[in-house]
């Protein structure tokens, strides 16, 4: 048996238990999870007890003390406070999504990392999905050429989520965007590659349909007197080699049902990615070649737990770079500020 990498959760809440937590206990082989930190000590307890996770320090200071590494599932706001602290005690870190609150808070975050030489990774799970990796080999493999358009949809009719902190603005930072559409805007800059450079975006935030009394949501209840984020959010985002995209994200739409798109076309042909399908002109016929590959984000979280605790081991290179979750942030805040200030936003 090889060395087995000693990890530690910071924060309790639904994605430690839903997602990080079993994810890793299923890799007993290679990762424990010896110890669960959260605000609330007499919670952290009740989540310890049912994972079976030994310890439940009473500080942060006092986990990074017997942890290799940390997953941090806390509020947007504390993300860079907690992943300083944890690099600079000598652990690698896991963020939740998004990195942070804003791009320069991610900055801080990469200059720990590398001051301290820890790795410093951001769970943007949708990347692990099959879909997402077929699509990131065909793309790389020339089957729809140079990409020229983008467009993505992540809409739910009435999703706001009625639990957590996810519409306190002074946690979050915003609303869909940040919570949600984030996973879609990662998943479009990792596909698109390494060499495309933002240039402008003009971005548009509503929240008309939240403020309205006598709400219908799936998702249980929130206050629509005080909800002040976003549940609404359009986007038009060009890049340096004339490559755009199209971005439109949302809890609560007045649509027919759930929508999640994402689609390229390229020069030689195009992708879909749900469901998936590749788009060609050949023979002088159309071809649409599909298969079937799916977005499940439960097979999702296990691959993404597997290469954290690789990368950390030194066994393979991580998947999502903080660099890439920092660019993320980068368009967060140029859409919220084209819509405070009424105009495109240049980067």
């Amino acid at each position: 048996m090889g060395e087995v990498l000693k990890v530690g959760i910071i924060g309790a809440g639904g994605i430690a238990q839903s997602r990080h937590i079993p994810a890793l206990q299923k890799l007993e082989h290679k990762a424990q999870v010896v110890a669960l930190y959260d605000i609330n000590h007499e919670h952290a307890k009740s989540i310890a007890e049912t994972f079976s996770i030994p310890h439940i320090p009473e500080s942060t200071e006092e986990l990074f003390e017997i942890v290799d590494a940390v997953i941090i599932c806390t509020p947007n706001k504390f993300h860079k406070e907690l992943t300083v602290a944890a690099l600079d005690a000598g652990t690698h870190v896991m963020c939740e999504k998004p990195m942070a609150m804003d791009a320069a808070e991610c900055d801080t975050m990469i200059e720990a990392s590398k001051r301290n030489n820890k790795l410093l990774t951001v769970a943007y799970h949708y990347r692990h999905t099959d879909a997402a990796i077929v699509a990131k080999k065909a793309i790389e493999n020339g089957d729809i050429g140079a990409p020229l358009v983008i467009r993505i949809q992540a809409l739910r009719r009435r999703k706001v989520p009625g639990w957590g902190v996810f519409t306190n603005k002074e946690l979050q930072g915003g609303g869909s965007l940040i919570d949600y559409g984030c996973h879609l805007l990662d998943l479009g800059l990792w596909l698109l590659g390494e060499n495309i450079q933002p240039v402008e975006v003009l971005g548009k935030t509503y929240n008309k349909l939240s403020k309205q009394p006598g709400q219908i949501n799936d998702w249980g209840q929130f206050n629509h007197e005080t909800f002040n984020v976003d549940d609404h959010v359009t986007s038009f985002i060009t890049f340096s080699n004339h490559l755009s995209m199209q971005f439109e994200c949302s809890w609560s739409a007045n649509i027919k049902e759930d929508k999640m798109h994402l689609s390229l076309s390229g020069e030689n042909g195009g992708i879909n990615l749900y469901p998936f399908e590749i788009y060609q002109a050949q023979y002088g016929a159309y071809f649409t070649n599909s298969t079937n590959v799916t977005h499940n984000e439960d097979v999702a979280a296990e691959r993404q737990a597997l290469n954290f605790v690789n990368s950390c081991l030194g066994e393979e290179e991580i998947v999502v770079k903080a660099e890439e979750a920092r660019n993320v942030n980068l368009l967060i805040d140029a859409i919220y500020s084209s819509n405070e200030f009424e105009r495109s936003i240049k980067l």
